[in-house]
């Protein structure tokens, strides 16, 4: 089964989706913005065009038909200034004069014939007449500074003069101006608005999806009874609870089945095994012959190799299902290195085997204590069996990064060239070898259960190398996370 931590250095994925859909609404809404401004842009300078042309037609009129005398000036003065206040909405300068609006009529050869409007009316000529004039159709001019242009609408006389009637887009920049002030106001309160909803929903979201991966996370092998927390909604969250919850179901009912199998083959190969050995020690005891006597010690140390291969085999298949059973408790590996050393102190000495240990102290691991003293075994045994006479075998031990670190190096003839890759896979042995090829598989199998890592090769300076690597007491939890994380793997 596998499962993952949620470590805290982990950096919830709220943060990065409620970021990317806020910058998604956020540059949808400033387009969306951006037509409308353009949009009441244009309505704007529609309707004052409309209104420029309307005017300018109305004045032009009132100077064809009234007389060229004396009070030509005063009468289409009167009337553009008539004109000038039907602008709505325009402010005045705090003189009360309408700085908005202006009347320009030329005479033919372009000079000033009549000006109402702030000023003399010679800026507003030359702007003009530098301007590119298009016929019905009102245009911009900057007689002012490039800040506040005025859209002219004019109009061409009988007599080659021409009439010009001007309207300051100040007032419209104005409301635009206001406008967009306005909406970048209520962009950001609707961005931040939408930031924290989108945030919530997602964060609260997500939570669902952590108690989900925590409760999974700490699912180990001793605790497959235990289920991931069911959402009473019914939507895709609810439903990934519900299918993993349903997965560990079977997961736990093909463990169990796993097990009564594993058990029922021991106890059905243990019996026979056990009731021969028995009787061949009957047989012993009962006072056989020198010669027979050989053979029945022989045939037990056969049974017992058995036994233990047997043993082996179904620790190192529930290991590989994740189905070892382990009793956990703190163990001082320097402790247990020490009592494995003196145990095997005698049989190595018959080999003129040296054996040293380096320690820094002791350091504790939360495991199984009779599988780490069988792995243990296992590694000393296999050191007798390949080692040869007078080899030194060097074990150190040490603690870092959370991590147990026990290295055991020989001067030996190392491992075999052909085992390659499968050094750890049932089976694999050397050519010479009398064993079964289930030593470092079931070292494997150990450190694997236990959530570590273990690796082998040989060195250069001739000699085998293993290194164990066992998560520490203090990362208990860690422990059963990765070995359920390696196991799925």
């Amino acid at each position: 089964m596998s499962s993952g931590t949620d470590s805290p250095g982990v950096r919830s994925a709220a943060w990065r989706i409620s970021l990317w859909a806020t910058l998604a609404f956020a540059v949808g809404t400033l387009i969306v913005f951006m037509f409308l401004h353009r949009f009441v842009s244009t309505d704007i300078q529609r309707r004052s065009d409309a209104w420029l042309s309307g005017e300018v037609e109305v004045l032009s009129d009132v100077a064809g038909r009234t007389p060229k005398d004396a009070l030509y000036g005063r009468v289409v003065g009167e009337v553009a200034e008539l004109a000038s206040r039907e602008v709505p909405n325009k402010q005045r300068t705090n003189d009360g004069l309408n700085d908005s609006v202006f009347f320009l009529q030329t005479a033919a050869d372009g000079s000033t014939a009549l000006w109402v409007g702030t000023g003399d009316g010679a800026t507003e000529r030359r702007a003009i007449q530098g301007s590119r004039i298009e016929p019905d159709r009102p245009f911009s001019v900057y007689a002012r500074g490039p800040e506040i242009p005025f859209r002219v609408a004019a109009v061409r006389m009988g007599n080659g003069g021409s009439i010009y009637l001007g309207l300051s887009e100040r007032d419209e920049l104005r409301v635009l101006k206001s406008l967009r002030k306005r909406f970048l106001l209520l962009w950001m309160l609707i961005v931040l608005l939408g930031f924290a909803i989108v945030f919530y929903s997602t964060r609260r979201m997500l939570g669902d999806v952590r108690e989900i991966t925590e409760a999974a996370s700490s699912i180990g092998e001793s605790d497959l009874s235990r289920r991931v927390p069911a959402s009473r909604r019914n939507d895709e969250v609810g439903k990934l609870a519900s299918t993993l919850n349903h997965m560990l179901d079977r997961i736990e009912r093909s463990i169990h089945q796993l097990h009564t199998i594993t058990d029922s083959l021991a106890h059905d190969l243990r019996s026979p095994l056990t009731a021969i050995r028995a009787k061949l020690e009957m047989s012993l005891s009962a006072g056989s012959r020198a010669q027979e006597a050989e053979s029945i010690e022989s045939a037990i140390d056969e049974l017992d190799r058995l036994t233990e291969v047997l043993n082996k085999s179904l620790d190192v298949a529930e290991a590989k299902a994740d189905a070892l059973r382990l009793d956990r408790t703190a163990i001082d590996l320097d402790e247990l290195l020490r009592a494995m050393i003196d145990l095997y102190e005698p049989c190595m000495s018959e080999k003129a085997v040296r054996i040293e240990l380096s320690s820094d102290g002791p350091v504790k691991v939360f495991a199984d204590a009779a599988l780490l003293h069988r792995m243990v075994a296992n590694l000393f045994d296999n050191e007798l069996k390949h080692l040869p006479d007078s080899s030194e075998v060097t074990i150190s031990l040490s603690a870092a990064a959370g991590w147990a670190l026990l290295v055991l190096q020989d001067d030996g003839p190392g491992f075999a060239s052909e085992i390659g890759e499968d050094l750890f896979k049932p089976g694999v042995k050397r050519q010479d070898s009398t064993g079964f090829g289930l030593g470092l598989a079931f070292v494997e199998a150990v450190v694997g259960a236990h959530g570590g890592k273990v690796s082998a090769l040989n060195r250069q300076e001739g000699g085998a190398q293993l290194t164990i690597a066992l998560p520490l007491a203090v990362d208990r939890h860690i422990a059963q996370s990765h070995s359920a994380a390696m196991a799925g793997d």
